[in-house]
């Protein structure tokens, strides 16, 4: 049996992510994200995706990315969406107050509520939002089926 050594702080940092995450989720806000402790900080865009009975649309929010970075695949029913915000170069004499503008590349994964014709995808971009219609494949189509009656 291995003795561990209790750390009071490490309750108090876990207290703090807590809270912070509910104040992120009553604001609406997207937190940035930590894969690790000492791993940078890591952004996602927001995004929203839905479904109407032809196709499903992803939308994601891209301010500041030159859409030629922007690199969109569709395979197996997951879109993967990666890109890069480029910060601009820090001029001498800034003294920032607050900095909350998101730099630096990311990958975003969604999974498709649906079967698609990954093929037949078309993306656009416009005022920093992407927009990516997939059609939905023939089996994923709602169907009418005729009631006979007697």
């Amino acid at each position: 049996m291995s003795i561990l050594r209790w750390d009071p702080f490490e309750e108090l940092r876990e207290m703090q992510r807590s809270l912070d995450r509910l104040f992120d989720e009553l604001t609406g806000q997207r937190p940035l994200r930590r894969r690790e402790p000492r791993e940078p900080v890591v952004w996602e865009p927001a995004v929203e995706v839905f479904e109407t009975d032809q196709e499903v649309v992803v939308r994601a929010e891209l301010p500041g990315v030159d859409p030629k970075n922007v690199n969109v695949t569709v395979q197996d029913n997951t879109v993967t969406i990666e890109a890069e915000a480029k910060e601009e170069q820090e001029e001498r004499g800034r003294n920032y107050l607050r900095r909350e503008l998101r730099y630096g590349q990311f990958s975003r994964t969604l999974a498709l509520p649906t079967e698609v014709k990954a093929e037949e995808a078309r993306a656009t971009y416009r005022n920093g939002l992407l927009e990516l219609r997939v059609p939905k494949s023939e089996r994923a189509k709602p169907k009418q089926v005729k009631v006979d009656v007697r």
